[in-house]
């Protein structure tokens, strides 16, 4: 098998990598502001013969690692941010770890560690082999903010890249050439005039009411939009007491569609809906562009490769504490794990999957960063089981089997397939080429361009 060496490296390997997995597990932390995880993670791959760099891109806890010379140039594109609200032990019902507030309630801990455990046991490979090269190792910070790619890219963090790979804990085994969408993140900002709301209500200037005039309108605006664009909020600050006319209020906006043209015109229509109830009530409002990012592109040719690399690694199989585990979460979950196990085509009492890696082609109308990387250069993006079938994405069963053994055996697996997949790609230049063809034709003659502007820095 072409990388019998590269897996044997990464088993051998595994118990540093379980180590770094369930520190970065055990100690969660906000995007951008993931310094623990990049001490661990630089410590690591400085043991293991890499060259390390921080800040790439411009963004402080970013990280470079890079082995090997010459091309092809390899891609790993990793991540190591947490959520907010997810502080979780490994547990079957819902336990808050005290003192805790994030957790990783979309497994990167995992992402993380496989990214690294993918990117050494290439390394190992190559050396043994001779092979020519270049591993470009990539740790990404705040992923859940959808910016940190774009972030990086902006900085030129991926210019020099070939090809590039990107794995996501999920529930079965699969490598995925649906799209996921594309999304602009902004908050409005409304100033009006304060007065007693009884007394001289005629004086005041509701901020309040232009955020919601604007909520009204935004409704409204979801009829004449294209049916793939989604449209969601939440009121961040809408006054104080009802008997004070708020003179500041904000509401923060998504918009997501499934190609990055759309999203720009509906986020230029919805800042025309903000500025119009600005108008109706009198007060001023500022728009706070947060962020964005492309939808994914995902590569055939690769995917290809990297479900040829799943079927000739053996799944590990789950031990009979793991299933039950797993049972008694999806009992939690049940409608999710019904839906999950019919969209797959599995049996209704699946808690784990267990089988072959698939190419699919579900759409998400969830968004990741890893979009704008892929309108850079040919990407592969997949998925190994790490969770039981009704684990709601950013929920706390996530958190709970991302430190669990269940996740650990998803994120080993995840490691071998990735390693597996640069050496195909090393052996047969032949198949970088194709992708390359396929990025070309996905682009039709378009050029990347950061969604996010330069004026707007890295999130403190």
């Amino acid at each position: 098998m072409v990388g019998k060496i590269a897996v044997e490296a990464v088993e051998e390997k595994r118990q540093r990598l379980d180590e770094l997995s369930k520190f970065i597990w055990n100690h969660p932390e906000a995007g951008f502001k993931e310094y623990k995880a990049q001490e661990k993670v630089v410590e690591l791959l400085k043991e293991e013969g890499f060259q390390v760099e921080t800040g790439v891109g411009g963004v402080p806890t970013a990280i470079k690692a890079v082995f090997g010379s010459g091309h092809p140039v390899i891609g790993f594109m990793g991540e190591f941010d947490a959520l907010p609200g997810l502080s979780q032990r490994v547990s079957s019902t819902k336990e808050t770890i005290e003192g805790q507030p994030y957790g990783h309630g979309c497994g990167h801990n995992l992402l993380c560690t496989a990214h690294v455990g993918g990117a050494i046991g290439l390394k190992e490979d190559m050396i043994k082999r001779n092979l020519p090269g270049t591993i470009a190792l990539f740790m990404c910070p705040g992923e859940e903010l959808l910016t940190g790619k774009p972030l990086m890219a902006r900085g030129g963090a991926f210019e020099g890249i070939d090809v590039a790979v990107n794995f996501h804990p999920n529930k079965i085994n699969e490598a995925t050439t649906g799209v996921s969408t594309a999304v602009n993140s902004m908050k409005f900002h409304f100033h009006g005039k304060t007065s007693h709301a009884a007394n001289a209500p005629e004086n005041g200037r509701s901020a309040l009411d232009a955020v919601e005039l604007t909520n009204v309108g935004a409704n409204y605006l979801r009829e004449h939009v294209p049916s793939d664009v989604r449209i969601h909020y939440t009121i961040t600050n809408g006054g104080v007491v009802p008997n004070i006319v708020p003179d500041e209020a904000e509401v923060w906006y998504y918009v997501r569609a499934f190609s990055r043209e759309v999203v720009e015109d509906v986020y230029e229509r919805l800042v025309c809906v903000a500025n119009g109830a600005a108008m109706m009530t009198d007060t001023t409002v500022e728009v706070e562009f947060l962020g964005g990012c492309y939808n994914t592109q995902n590569n055939i040719v690769l995917a290809n490769v990297v479900a040829e690399a799943m079927n000739e690694i053996p799944q590990e199989p789950w031990s009979e504490e793991e299933l039950a585990f797993a049972a008694a979460l999806d009992e939690k979950t049940a409608d999710s794990a019904k839906a999950t196990t019919k969209k797959y085509g599995l049996s209704k009492d699946t808690h784990l999957y267990t089988g072959p890696g698939k190419v699919t082609s579900f759409n998400s109308y969830g968004s990741t960063d890893i979009g704008d990387v892929m309108h850079l250069l040919p990407t592969a993006y997949f998925f190994t089981a790490c969770t039981n079938m009704g684990a709601p994405a950013h929920s706390w069963q996530f958190t709970a089997c991302a430190g669990s053994s269940i996740g650990e055996k998803g994120m080993i697996y995840a490691a071998k397939v990735m390693a597996v997949y640069g050496a195909k790609l090393i052996e047969n230049p032949e198949l970088i080429k194709q992708a390359k063809e396929v990025f070309d034709k996905q682009m039709e003659g378009r050029v990347y361009k950061c969604p996010i502007p330069d004026h707007v820095g890295v999130p403190q």
